[in-house]
């Protein structure tokens, strides 16, 4: 099955600049930067810039020049970059066993509310979708 190249991979670097991105929709670097401080207290203003800038050139976001402050956006959905990740890891990891997949992520441990809403999807997963 060949990999899908639409979408590109990104970083863990990447990955932690995203979670930040998706929930503000756009912003700036200093905005992005601002956010990131509350889990990152580290990350500094030019490394946020630069990462932006290269993320920005792999085609992971969008830039809007037309003022002086750059405003960045992701360039792909939330849900639709994790599918692609997911079928990815799939792929290369899982010999393209979704079952296995799953197992290997159960074992791994869950909550019990996890558990719970998991066992509430499968019962009410339409049968077709079961098989």
């Amino acid at each position: 099955m060949p990999r899908s190249t639409d979408t590109p991979k990104p970083t863990p670097a990447e990955l932690d600049l995203l979670q930040v991105l998706w929930p503000l929709g756009a912003a700036t670097a200093k905005q992005v930067h601002e956010a990131m401080l509350a889990t990152r207290p580290e990350v500094t203003y030019a490394t946020v810039l630069r990462l932006m800038q290269v993320m920005h050139g792999k085609g992971l976001l969008t830039r809007d020049e037309s003022e002086r402050s750059h405003v960045y956006a992701p360039a792909h959905a939330r849900d639709a970059l994790q599918t692609n990740l997911l079928k990815d890891l799939m792929q290369r990891a899982f010999a393209g066993s979704a079952k296995a997949l799953v197992l290997a992520a159960l074992k791994s441990g869950i909550s019990n509310k996890e558990r719970e809403e998991i066992e509430k999807l499968l019962r009410e997963a339409p049968p077709e979708d079961k098989a």
